[in-house]
């Protein structure tokens, strides 16, 4: 009881402070726009009413449109970095020991050219032992004429 408690209050701080913070950066980027007066003119209403452009024009509604902009760039970002990092952190999942090559192309791949990157998900993609046990099986079949399937059944008749 006392742990979900302590978790609770925990998440709770965390999302205020998440909200505060994010009252406070729109309350500072508000501040710094010095550009509009506080009188608007006539034109800015029909018939009465306030227009959009009296909206559009409000420093507080641009910096809480910049906050989420700039928000929607930063996940934007991060999602881009977390596929961008899908090899390697596939390569590792599975203990490969292609790990540092399937790095190295990731890193290739995303300041030199994409083909790296590209090589990097095949590399981290592939069951290396299925294609080993492919090829052994290949080779069995070249040197000795015939496949170790119908070897080990005619063994077993």
């Amino acid at each position: 009881m006392r742990k979900s408690i302590t978790r609770f209050i925990a998440i709770f701080l965390k999302w205020a402070i998440y909200i505060a913070l994010f009252v406070g950066s729109i309350r500072f980027f508000a501040m710094l726009s010095t550009v509009h007066g506080k009188n608007y003119p006539a034109d800015h209403f029909a018939n009465g009413h306030p227009s959009i452009i009296a909206l559009l024009n409000s420093e507080l509604f641009m910096g809480v449109i910049f906050i989420v902009t700039l928000g929607v760039f930063a996940f934007v970002g991060k999602l881009l970095w977390q596929l961008h990092e899908v090899a390697v952190h596939k390569s590792q999942h599975n203990n490969s020991v292609h790990t540092t090559l399937v790095f190295a192309l990731s890193l290739c791949g995303l300041f030199i050219n994409k083909a790296y990157w590209v090589a990097a998900i095949v590399i981290a993609f592939t069951r290396w032992d299925m294609i080993g046990k492919a090829l052994s099986d290949v080779i069995h079949l070249g040197v000795h004429g015939k496949s170790r399937q119908s070897e080990s059944t005619s063994e077993n008749v």
